[in-house]
């Protein structure tokens, strides 16, 4: 194995771990069971108990039916309360902020998207990721919803698809299409490639 393999298997290991335990303590605030979460979510106990235990790296159509079922959107329901400490020492950080170190990871799909959440507040329209595409990789289980998305190549190539359409993009490359039209992104290519991706939503529970 690779020194970029062994470090990406111990991400995808490290964000499966904090995943479950992040659905575990809501399920439990929720006063539910395993069995009860799965029969809101629609998803089987066993999937549910892989998640809790860090043994499953769920796509975002598992995570949304999850979310549905704990009564959140999805930003609320990704976002962790345990952020890491700023190094430096500053006034209270303002909610319209969002410092690196309170990034949340996600590492979605049988591809293993990266997944890095920028936006500091989950109650707004306005949403938007850095997702890194490993090569080979693409994006499952999209969700669609009135609205606009977009981005920018940060690095690398990729393919996007909106609809029958399809175009490669390269670096400093950007693009915006209606959200509700079944759309992919995929890097067919050897190197990893990197897009800001940008949403502008009308579901509140996105």
């Amino acid at each position: 194995m690779t020194d970029q393999s062994a470090t990406i298997a111990e991400a995808v290991s490290t964000n499966a771990v904090s995943l479950g335990e992040r659905v575990r303590s809501l399920r439990i605030a929720s006063n539910l069971t395993i069995a009860e979460l799965a029969e809101r979510a629609g998803l089987s106990s066993g999937i549910i108990s892989q998640i809790e235990r860090g043994r499953s790296n769920p796509s975002i159509r598992t995570l949304q039916s999850l979310r549905a079922a704990l009564g959140m959107n999805l930003w609320e329901f990704l976002q962790s309360s345990d952020h890491p400490a700023s190094s430096r020492p500053e006034r209270e950080i303002p909610d319209f902020i969002c410092r690196k170190s309170q990034r949340q990871t996600l590492i979605v799909g049988q591809t293993k998207l990266v997944k890095e959440l920028l936006s500091p507040r989950n109650d707004q329209n306005l949403r938007f990721m850095i997702v890194t595409l490993p090569p080979g990789s693409e994006s499952e289980d999209v969700l669609q919803s009135q609205g606009q998305k977009g981005g920018y190549m940060l690095s690398g190539r990729a393919r996007l698809q909106v609809g029958d359409r399809s175009g490669d993009l390269e670096e400093g490359d950007s693009f915006q299409f209606p959200a509700d039209i079944p759309h992919k992104i995929v890097n067919p290519y050897g190197e990893p490639a990197r897009v800001v991706w940008i949403m502008s939503i009308m579901d509140a529970h996105l």
